[in-house]
């Protein structure tokens, strides 16, 4: 393994499209749905030969630090960060990026999320041992993009330039451009054109390359860059980011530096990619019924087809409905149409205006 690689997983999110079973103390990455482990788990799992538990990062909410340690006992306890407000990814890569400098100034490092999966795990590990060698010539920051499936309106898309050759296994290609989420037509046309990939939130970069991107074009968040460097200890660290985050906005890196930068190259990532965004991705993991219901736990029906059904400590009893999504908690029950999933995070903004909504997220 290279001694200058390292990887950061971000996990902060709330998974609120995960409600009920994702909370605010337990968020979807703590979830354990896939083969009994926490997707943070997976997340650590796909990096083993590629880099090792001492350089590898979390970057989570600094409430979730004590769970994160939890599933991640591996990491040394200083590999595990907490950023006391949500600033989103551009603060959190900027961040990143301040922690492997003032470890290794030839470091390169590569973003990962830690709430989606992959089914070909080797792949996946020489994709990303590909990006680390393109990212370390310190020219390009490398994005990973997924050939798509299917025509999905639920994520960005990246327009494929020229082709790079890096004599690695893995193809590269320039990234033309960056586009938002499409609607189903203009999505249906990116896919048949064959020339675009899902944005798949990864990223690749030599610190000095990501340090000029930011100095460029995102200055505000060099103070994020500086702070580690400073910090005598896990304590004071922890102390500057308060000050530090109270004072920035909320802006995802793609926005802030991946639309605008003019060398960010995209490495062909071709191992079964899903960001289990919705209830309907996860069923999509697990084997249905005759009758194609998909139950992750206990559950009975009679005429009833095409539910999801996830029940915690609970039976979920079904007569006579049909695509429905049926989520228990020990606390909260949720009940929608399979095509209206992605309004479960509508649902927990309208809950959080209760004033018993701690209660319930």
């Amino acid at each position: 393994m290279n001694p200058h690689n390292y990887a950061i997983i971000l996990a902060g999110g709330r998974g609120e499209r995960f409600w009920p079973l994702s909370t605010a103390a337990r968020p979807k990455q703590f979830i354990s749905l896939f083969g009994g482990r926490p997707l943070i788990a997976l997340a650590l799992e796909r990096l083993e030969g590629v880099v090792p538990p001492e350089r590898t990062l979390i970057i989570t909410a600094e409430d979730l630090l004590d769970a994160t340690a939890d599933v991640a006992r591996q990491l040394p306890p200083e590999n595990l960060i907490g950023e006391p407000v949500p600033r989103d990814t551009a603060a959190a890569c900027a961040l990143a990026c301040g922690l492997v400098a003032a470890r290794d100034p030839e470091g390169v490092a590569a973003i990962l999320t830690a709430d989606q999966l992959m089914s070909d795990i080797e792949t996946f590990r020489q994709t990303l041992r590909d990006s680390f060698t393109a990212a370390a010539q310190g020219e390009h920051i490398v994005t990973i993009g997924i050939p798509p499936s299917y025509p999905a309106t639920g994520f960005g898309y990246i327009e494929a330039g020229e082709a790079l050759e890096f004599r690695t296994a893995t193809r590269f290609n320039k990234a033309k451009r960056f586009v938002e989420k499409p609607d189903a037509q203009r999505a249906a046309q990116y896919v048949a054109s064959g020339n675009y990939c899902w944005n798949a939130g990864m990223f690749i970069w030599h610190v000095r390359t990501m340090q000029a991107a930011i100095a460029e074009h995102v200055p505000e968040l060099q103070v994020l860059i500086d702070i580690p460097a400073s910090a005598q200890s896990s304590a004071d660290l922890q102390a500057l980011l308060e000050v530090a985050y109270a004072n920035l906005v909320k802006v995802s890196i793609d926005y802030a530096v991946m639309e605008k930068a003019d060398n960010i190259i995209m490495a062909y990532g071709a191992f079964g990619w899903d960001d289990v965004g919705t209830w309907p991705a996860v069923a999509g993991h697990f084997a249905a019924d005759e009758k194609n219901n998909v139950v992750i736990g206990s559950s009975e029906s009679i005429d009833s087809g095409g539910n999801i059904v996830v029940s915690e400590n609970r039976l979920t009893a079904l007569i006579g409905v049909h695509d429905l999504v049926v989520i228990q908690s020990d606390n909260a029950t949720l009940i929608c149409p399979r095509e209206r999933a992605q309004e479960v995070k509508q649902m927990v903004q309208r809950i959080a205006r209760r004033p018993d909504a701690a209660k319930y997220l």
